[in-house]
């Protein structure tokens, strides 16, 4: 079974946004496979679970922003994703790529970092900087 784009998902159909301590019943139906998804932030974060990482099966993840809110969900998300990618039953690569850096992060990086090879999972970091007008920042280029 090999990954293919597929646009829309259940993330669209009959979502409703969970009252603060509940989570959303997710509608039946098969994974959706796409290229690159990022994973929700903000308040939203608390809502990434194993089984999003089951339902949204992507080649990239970008986890983004720097945020209080996201610093303290990190660690689950980050362990769902390994959970999720767990239950995949395929041997497909997949990148994450956080942008920003985390202490969080790295204590989980060191800690999985022989189940992520085992499941497949690549975590990004990037040394590279791109200047644009008097900015300059880090960047991370990704090709399909």
């Amino acid at each position: 079974m090999g990954l293919k784009p597929m646009w829309g998902g259940w993330c669209c159909k009959g979502f409703v946004s969970p009252l603060p301590g509940s989570k959303p019943a997710s509608p039946p139906g098969p994974p959706v496979y796409v290229d690159l998804a990022y994973v929700p932030g903000s308040w939203s974060a608390r809502t990434v679970d194993e089984e999003f990482f089951r339902r949204v099966r992507s080649l990239c993840y970008v986890i983004s922003g720097d945020d209080h809110v996201k610093e303290g969900v990190m660690r689950p998300i980050l362990d769902a994703l390994l959970a999720g990618k767990q239950q995949w039953g395929s041997d497909v690569q997949v990148t994450l790529i956080p942008t920003f850096d985390s202490l969080v992060m790295h204590e989980w990086y060191q800690e999985t970092h022989e189940r992520q090879q085992e499941l497949g999972i690549t975590v990004l970091g990037s040394n590279s900087t791109v200047a644009m007008q008097d900015e300059t920042f880090p960047a991370c280029k990704v090709e399909f």
